[in-house]
């Protein structure tokens, strides 16, 4: 090995300490570049004499290794060949014989190394993976399956393509006749050890990773053994959801393999009843008798919770097909199917209480609507909103009797209450509840503000209710915020904030999560329901309240727990805008500064640092320009405390803030301590983090205006064109890429770029060949015009440097991209930028008035087609209100995470030209002036009579 194990694993232990965790990962960043370090961390892997936790870490770091390091853009291999081999060779062996945590790592990474690599560049795995099959060793089978699902479980969420079907028939081929076989040898091996716990419990996890395949080679196709099969595959389904071992019993908190087995049978039953009807119908009924059967025995004991949900996630499926959910119509049914299965599931149970009281966090992110979590209650809704789909009005009847009983109860029983506010959220809601807006469309036969005022308002005001009937008033006005007017909300927003200052953590939380919610809120004009002048009275108490409760417990952990704290500050200031000056600006930065510099130790909650860096560039957008603060230098000293201590975490989003801060400055010079990162951003290495790009190459963008003079003088526009080829030549960065050299090209002029620009042009040119995206072209034309247009350069620079490459290769590029690619321009920014390079080539190139008589004509007719709708361009940064994704559809931590406060609008390069029609006839008059009459002269002969007629205009 070229590489020490002990010192290897010595680093990865270090990693798992919070206070050295950052030093030990940038020495094991150096060390991964030595050849076979994949090697030596999978040896640690298998060595069993290592402590679990290093071989953990390695199993760790080898996922996230052949994650970043496996193949490059275009899919070949980074490692070395043999490196690559040896990596095939060992790792399903490994994953076979390791525990199950390692396996779980080891099978990500089989599955990263799958998706470039299976099945024809490890066309051997299939048959080695059927090879070692055991039909006595459930741990060795279990091993093998483990791999095969981590590997055909891929499938799952991908579209069908020609390559996709190619791979699933390959492993179908191989696989499909011995996975049957295995169905069968897994039931006989739990028939024979109905006594022995360790064998039972070994293979009923070998059933359950069986039905896993089972959907993992049905989830694209019905393959032919699997329809050939269909029938005795059924029955083994219908044995197992009705099967029970004494062992099992007295378990209470985490599944047995029966549950998970039976779970996973309702998963495959799932996906059959919604893509193969026809073919499944004929088995629809028996399943769904087994499974209300399942649904009847299972009690409120955490471990059922997974198979619960999954039970009624089948039923919601019967429910969706309209000849199965017939069996649902009648009101005795639905009586029963809400008593048996809705009201236990959606009652709270000792395991929720608890959960409330001891981990409220995790109560709160189980509970709220939108949430990517599992639970009863939500599987339930979900069940009952598909039957009230189906039959609004009678499922509306039966469920209300029910409501009407418990709201009854409810006088002297919160949790009887509980239940009847859960009933009617669920059947009042049509639809998903979103998370922007709540619920969009409600019950036709429900009033959500009459039921709210006579049997829920009391509970959100009163001082002695219990915690939870607060929490569930709140949620009520969270769900239903779209559904309340402005006077509604008006009379239900200061008892809202009142309950921010309950001691109860879920309590004063979701309280902020739905004023954060309401203050999102826009009317149909796209304006906020209540505007900056609504919020202003109380806007510095509220702030400095939401800032108390998150710095409650100074340690790194608990400060960054609420995420939903933090986005409610973000919230408010978005919506103050410059109002926040007036709320003690300094203060509020204060408390940012200080919530940065404690979590910055330990970033543990990427949602809470989301959200702790919008608030920040809130302020900057807002605020920069105001004479109550200076943000340069209040956010220098933290932000350069995360450079020079290398959070990886952070530093993306310093440099958003930091480039926001650039652009925003009105000076033309480098503000404050800023030149001191002009050096820092030459830095390859800071190149090389994913996620880095996008923000570092804005900041140089904004940077060299500003530093154009130390760049010239210190010769450093060599290494920022480095950076430009570096990014240019991977895919994922190409338009990072042409940020830097539209500012470099607008910056600086031609004798500063003379030397350079020739090999710019060359690398522009070599990347339009190798079949360039859209969006890759549309960049390159936006870059040729800007060049065209800029006083100084022009068309003719960019020409004589193209012919420098090869002569005439300026035609066929102009031709077949520049054209064609302008024609397809939807901003007005680029449009207008467009106009301005034509007009100028029109009027100044001597290549087109001589060399490229018939490009002067085409270069005519395609500006006149511009003018045709001329392009408008409004002024300003953009929209006042910030248009956010959905938070949930935000890859927190995966890459590139950019800022919404934040957002670069589009810049227009030419703000002086106002009113470009008019600028175009100027111009062209006054060329044609000056040239004694050329341009008119060109144009009766050079472009058509239909031309000429739309042109008259501008040349009289």
């Amino acid at each position: 090995m070229a590489t020490n194990l002990p010192q290897i694993a010595q680093l990865l232990n270090l990693t798992l300490d919070a206070k050295q965790h950052r030093k030990a990962e940038a020495e094991l960043k150096i060390l991964s570049e030595q050849p076979n370090y994949s090697l030596s961390l999978l040896t640690l892997v298998h060595d069993a004499a290592q402590p679990t936790q290093t071989r953990l870490a390695a199993a760790l770091a080898f996922k996230n290794f052949i994650r970043h390091n496996w193949v490059n853009e275009d899919g070949s291999h980074k490692l070395a060949a043999n490196e690559v081999d040896s990596i095939k060779k060992e790792i399903v062996g490994m994953m076979i014989e390791a525990p199950n945590q390692i396996q779980a790592q080891l099978g990500e990474a089989i599955s990263t190394i799958a998706d470039s690599d299976f099945w024809e560049r490890w066309d051997t795995l299939t048959q080695d993976l059927v090879s070692r099959l055991s039909q006595t060793s459930f741990k060795q089978t279990n091993g093998v399956l483990e791999v095969a699902h981590s590997i055909f479980g891929r499938w799952r969420p991908l579209f069908s393509s020609n390559d996709l079907n190619r791979e699933v028939l390959h492993v179908v081929g191989v696989f499909g006749d011995p996975f049957i076989q295995m169905l069968g040898i897994a039931d006989q091996q739990i028939g024979a050890n109905t006594s022995n716990e360790a064998e039972l419990k070994g293979w009923l996890t070998t059933m359950s990773l069986l039905v896993k395949i089972f959907y993992d080679l049905s989830c694209q196709d019905l393959p032919p053994v699997i329809e050939s099969n269909l029938q005795s595959i059924t029955e083994l389904l219908h044995k197992y959801l009705s099967y029970t071992n004494p062992i099992f019993d007295g378990e209470e908190d985490d599944p047995t393999p029966l549950e998970n087995l039976k779970s996973d049978i309702c998963e495959v039953l799932q996906l059959y009843t919604n893509k193969y009807d026809d073919d499944f119908n004929p088995f629809v009924q028996r399943f769904t008798q087994d499974v209300w059967n399942v649904l009847s025995s299972v009690g409120p004991e955490k471990r059922y919770d997974i198979l619960t949900c999954q039970a009624l996630k089948f039923l919601t499926a019967v429910a969706s097909v309209t000849r199965h959910a017939q069996i649902f119509s009648d009101e005795a049914t639905l009586g029963t199917i809400v008593e048996k299965v809705i009201i236990p599931n959606v009652s709270l149970r000792e395991s929720d209480i608890e959960m409330f009281e001891d981990e409220p966090i995790e109560f709160i992110r189980h509970d709220l609507e939108g949430s990517d979590t599992d639970s009863r209650r939500r599987a339930s809704t979900d069940f009952l909103q598909k039957l009230l789909g189906n039959f609004e009005m009678l499922v509306t009847q039966v469920v209300f009797k029910y409501i009407n009983h418990f709201l009854e109860q409810g006088k002297s029983d919160w949790k009887a209450k509980d239940t009847a506010v859960y009933l009617f959220l669920a059947i009042a809601a049509k639809g998903a509840v979103t998370a922007s807006h709540g619920v969009k469309t409600v019950n036709s036969y429900v009033n959500v503000v009459e039921f709210f005022t006579q049997h829920i308002a009391g509970d959100l005001v009163g001082g002695t209710s219990h915690p939870i009937a607060k929490v569930d008033a709140i949620k009520y006005l969270y769900n239903f915020r779209s559904q309340l007017d402005k006077a509604q909300w008006a009379a239900a927003m200061q008892p809202l904030i009142q309950n921010l200052g309950s001691d109860n953590y879920v309590v004063y939380t979701y309280a902020a999560i739905a004023v954060e919610r309401v203050l999102y809120l826009t009317d149909d004009a796209g304006q906020h329901v209540f505007p900056r002048a609504d919020i202003q009275p109380y806007a510095k108490d509220l702030l400095e309240h939401l800032f108390s409760l998150v710095e409650k417990d100074p340690s790194s952990a608990k400060l960054q727990e609420n995420e939903f704290l933090m986005r409610c500050i973000m919230r408010v200031l978005i919506v103050l805008k410059e109002g926040a000056a007036e709320c003690g600006i300094n203060n509020i930065l204060t408390h940012l500064n200080g919530i940065t510099n404690v979590i910055k130790q330990n970033p543990s909650n990427p949602r809470f640092y989301y959200y702790h860096f919008e608030a920040i560039g809130a302020l900057v957008r807002f605020c920069s320009s105001l004479p109550q603060v200076d943000l340069i230098s209040r956010l220098w000293e933290p932000f350069a405390l995360i450079l020079t201590e290398d959070v990886s975490e952070f530093i993306p989003f310093v440099f958003q803030i930091f480039s926001l801060l650039l652009e925003l400055n009105p000076t033309a010079q480098i503000p404050g301590d800023f030149r001191a990162l002009l050096e820092l951003v030459l830095t390859p290495t800071l190149w090389d983090t994913r996620g880095n790009a996008p923000p570092l190459s804005r900041f140089l963008a904004a940077i060299i205006p500003k530093a154009a003079q130390e760049i010239v003088a210190e010769n450093k526009l060599e290494a920022i064109l480095l950076i430009f080829q570096r990014l240019l030549s991977g895919k994922k960065t190409e338009q990072n890429a042409f940020d830097i050299i539209e500012s470099v090209v607008s910056t600086f002029p031609a004798e500063v770029l003379e030397p350079f620009f020739t090999n710019v042009i060359g690398l522009v040119f070599d990347r339009v060949q190798k079949h360039p995206s859209d969006s890759h072209k549309l960049r390159v034309a936006r870059f040729y015009h800007l060049v065209s247009a800029k006083p100084g350069l022009g068309t003719d620079f960019f020409i004589k440097h193209a012919d420098a490459i090869q002569a005439n290769v300026f035609t066929p590029f102009y031709l077949t991209i520049i054209l064609p690619t302008t024609a397809l321009f939807a901003k007005p920014v680029d449009r207008k930028l467009a106009v301005v390079s034509y007009t100028k080539t029109l009027c100044e190139s001597q290549a087109f008035a001589t060399r490229y008589a018939k490009g002067w004509g085409f270069t005519c007719t395609n500006l006149l087609d511009l003018l045709k709708n001329p392009p408008r361009v409004a002024a300003g940064l953009g929209d006042e209100l910030l248009v956010e994704n959905d938070v949930d559809d935000i890859g927190f931590g995966i890459g590139f995470t950019p800022l919404n406060t934040c957002k670069r609008g589009p810049r227009d390069d030419y703000p002086e030209i106002t009113d470009i029609e008019k600028w175009v006839a100027q111009y062209l008059k006054e060329a044609n002036q000056k040239t004694n009459g050329q341009i008119a002269q060109f144009v009766q002969t050079r472009v058509n009579p239909e031309a000429q007629q739309f042109l008259a205009p501008y040349l009289s």
